[in-house]
């Protein structure tokens, strides 16, 4: 591994480009792109670099959480304030109207929320068990008469 190439991530600057490249969305891969790296450097770095790793996360965290509460928010619906700026024709002053909206509950957020918060009650198989034996020879046996049945009932 090179000292130079890592000597000039792992300061202060070079922290906090990674950081924002992470909370901007860029993957693993681009952000080791952006840096001249191979990703198994980056997941190298990762290891050897404590701080390299920490602005990652850190940078990948509030955004994350972000997107996860604004899905909770659409799975739930939720009430929000409008602000609109006009031109009062009276006197041509600049008002501000303020409207109390609702957005619904939306279905798809909702499943999504659900299937990756609780996948055991919510995934689409369900998981069946079946008690009590199989004998497959019987059922071959069965099988069989029955065809020589509906021979029988055709002549």
């Amino acid at each position: 591994m090179k000292k130079g190439k890592s000597q000039k991530w792992m300061n202060e600057n070079g922290l906090k480009r990674i950081k924002g490249w992470a909370f901007d969305g860029l993957n693993d891969e681009q952000i080791a792109g952006k840096m001249g790296i191979s990703k198994s450097t980056f997941y190298e770095w990762q290891k050897k670099f404590p701080e390299f790793a920490e602005a990652i996360c850190e940078g990948k965290e509030i955004p994350d959480r972000n997107v996860e509460n604004a899905l909770y928010k659409r799975a739930c619906g939720f009430e929000y304030e409008e602000v609109t700026k006009e031109v009062d024709e009276i006197n041509g002053k600049m008002i501000t109207k303020r409207v109390k909206k609702y957005y619904p509950p939306d279905a798809t957020s909702m499943i999504f929320y659900l299937k990756n918060r609780k996948p055991e009650e919510w995934r689409d198989k369900q998981q069946v068990e079946l008690s009590g034996s199989l004998d497959i020879a019987d059922i071959i046996e069965k099988s069989r008469e029955r065809v020589k049945n509906a021979d029988r009932n055709d002549v």
